[in-house]
């Protein structure tokens, strides 16, 4: 059993925290202020909660779920409770357009995985699971076409150790793509920019940006 910490109780940090906390993981979601993480469902495990420093201080991994466009300094903040620990980034920093989609990229020829590693120099980032809905993050079997969740970070084992953890979340190994080191992120990062046009389309309908070969 692993020790999660996930910032951020909003559909994707609660998503997350189900699912993980149901594979046997004891997780805590993180909080700001008083608010408080979403209700789980009926059948669902009730997820213990704390603030943002106790969450990350206390946790073996610690997840990212936190808005990209003001994560880093939120994260930043939290350098001596994230020292030497996985970081899982899986937010995506974005300037919003005027329908609220985004629009735009924060760290253009950059990546929040980037402005985070190179913030949190003894933590070990890896950037994943930022190329889809949430929805997908936890049944990527829902979905007719197999999807990808790609992988980008300096430290092979952190890697390794969420590759095992993407497992748990239902994630066929042979659907993991490891891009390479941190600076690969930007290549995912930037695969948000066709997502506002999708959804405009589609509206909310689960889907992934895939490898199909």
């Amino acid at each position: 059993m692993t020790t999660i910490g996930i910032l951020g109780a909003g559909r994707v940090g609660t998503n997350l925290a189900h699912t993980l906390t149901t594979a046997g993981h004891h997780v805590t979601l993180g909080i700001r202020d008083n608010d408080k993480p979403s209700t789980p469902p009926a059948d669902g495990p009730e997820i213990p909660y704390a603030d943002h420093a106790t969450t990350a201080r206390t946790a073996d991994i610690v997840i990212n779920a936190t808005p990209g466009d003001s994560a880093l300094e939120r994260l930043t903040a939290l350098r001596p409770e994230l020292a030497d620990k996985i970081l899982i980034d899986v937010s995506n920093a974005t300037i919003d357009g005027p329908d609220g989609l985004p629009g735009d990229l924060c760290y253009p020829g950059s990546s929040l995985a980037e402005q985070l590693q190179a913030a949190l120099p003894t933590t070990h980032v890896v950037k994943t699971l930022n190329t889809m809905l949430f929805m997908v993050m936890t049944a990527p079997t829902a979905l007719t076409t197999p999807p990808t969740a790609y992988l980008s970070g300096n430290d092979e084992q952190a890697k390794k150790t969420v590759t095992a953890l993407l497992a748990d979340l239902g994630w066929n190994p042979a659907w993991i793509e490891d891009l390479g080191d941190i600076t690969t992120a930007r290549a995912t990062e930037a695969m948000i920019l066709v997502v506002p046009h999708i959804l405009r389309r589609n509206g909310f309908t689960p889907f992934a940006v895939t490898i199909a070969r």
